[in-house]
């Protein structure tokens, strides 16, 4: 009998290499995919780990300018942001995977993908909803929603035992007390002893910044130009290195945002699914980015087309959080902040200093803003008298409703 073809969301780290083998040993023919986002991975040695511990084929792509330029700059561009503080490092990078991974799927005529996400997590249905969108007919396993797998492992400490079996190498161990994912927008840490949100997570938790009391005493003044809203050079003014590739202007506000201790987030953030959970959560180079992006607006982009588009990002956040991003609700909006970025052009200058972004200024081609016209010095060509009948005008509907009153104490929530 043919072995069930089955295309894997691999990492090499404990849980998908237990998935690999187990696989192996219920008798699939498992092609591992690895998607390299920006993790700190010997890819070499992930795809000699995976083949060694049983898949037939390992596929290893290299998707970080993608990554970049088509879901973190999009991301950017509506200025994405869950419960006001997340990022979505985590979120935005498994609708690209999947993607990937789908591809994969019918490059080998596999009728099955899997994946090693958690059946309490937000990864579970980023990767199944990405999947279905992408092939309807596809079939998902998920490990960690089986009755049987479940059954078997309970926990860290059976598959640690089930590693030490069957002679797979790891390098977690039962003494680690927290789980990472890491790609090039950020790192995030939680679960363990995280999971105790009164606790201060300990100096060693965190791997691309440095602590803001260790950070330079020197800040760094940094000039970022963006075109439709999206970046396209970084200048450090303090030595004039230049960066103009999307994915090289990345990786360079991490490095300067990590130097400097930016990016830091501890929260409790809803899932999905109802649960809440605590991460922490290093993002350098892209809390610069969001600052630099916003700032840039504030003098391009016309008051009512924002106000609108202010109403959107909450939605569009929590769309990508929640694992939509392949969707028609996500395509309306995607086309409306494409639309209001046509021309979010200019420059901002920002310094970086002990974990803070200060913007220091601005400036557009497409510029809205007229100096004499906001001067209090000039009249700029405003009639200060027209404001008054602005106000009486707008005033009608209050008078209205506080002779509907009548005796009644107005506005008694004051009081």
């Amino acid at each position: 009998m043919k072995a069930h073809k089955v295309v894997l969301a691999y990492s090499g780290g404990l849980d998908t290499s237990v998935i690999l083998k187990w696989l192996v040993n219920k008798g699939y023919e498992v092609i591992c995919f690895v998607g390299n986002v920006g993790q700190k991975d010997d890819f070499e040695a992930v795809r000699e780990k995976a083949m060694k511990t049983g898949a037939k084929k390992v596929y290893i792509e290299d998707l970080r300018e993608e990554f970049v330029t088509d879901y973190i700059f999009s991301a950017l561009r509506g200025n994405a942001v869950y419960e006001g503080r997340y990022l979505l490092g985590t979120s935005l990078a498994r609708p690209l995977l999947a993607k990937k991974q789908i591809e994969v799927a019918g490059k080998e005529n596999a009728k099955m993908v899997a994946h090693g996400a958690t059946g309490k997590g937000n990864d579970q249905v980023r990767f199944e909803l990405s999947y279905y969108a992408l092939n309807p007919q596809i079939k998902v396993f998920s490990p960690w929603k089986d009755s049987e797998f479940l059954s078997q492992f309970k926990g860290r400490s059976d598959m640690l035992d089930y590693a030490e079996k069957y002679q797979i190498p790891v390098t977690a161990s039962k003494k680690k007390p927290y789980s990472e994912d890491e790609n090039l927008m950020h790192i995030s840490h939680e679960a363990g002893i995280l999971e105790d949100p009164s606790m201060r997570p300990d100096e060693s938790v965190f791997s691309i910044t440095q602590s803001p009391q260790k950070a330079p005493d020197e800040g760094t003044v940094v000039e970022i130009e963006f075109k439709n809203g999206n970046p396209i050079s970084v200048t450090n003014k303090n030595d004039n290195i230049m960066k103009n590739d999307p994915l090289g202007l990345f990786l360079y506000l991490n490095e300067l945002g990590g130097k400097h201790g930016i990016g830091r987030v501890d929260m409790v953030e809803n899932r999905y699914i109802g649960i809440k959970s605590r991460g922490i959560y290093e993002n350098p180079g892209a809390e610069i980015l969001w600052k630099a992006h916003r700032d840039l607006e504030g003098i391009a982009m016309d008051k009512e087309v924002m106000h609108l588009r202010d109403m959107l990002i909450p939605k569009f956040s929590e769309l990508i959080y929640n694992g939509y991003w392949f969707s028609p609700e996500m395509d309306f909006i995607m086309a409306a902040f494409n639309k209001s970025q046509e021309a979010i052009d200019g420059w901002v200058s920002l310094l970086l200093y002990k974990g803070n972004v200060q913007i220091i200024g601005r400036e557009s081609p497409t510029s809205l803003y007229d100096q004499d016209l906001s001067s209090m010095d000039k009249e700029g060509g405003f009639d200060a008298i027209d404001s008054k009948g602005f106000i009486n005008i707008n005033a009608i509907r209050l008078k209205a409703h506080n002779l509907v009153l009548g005796k009644k104490k107005p506005y008694s929530w004051r009081i």
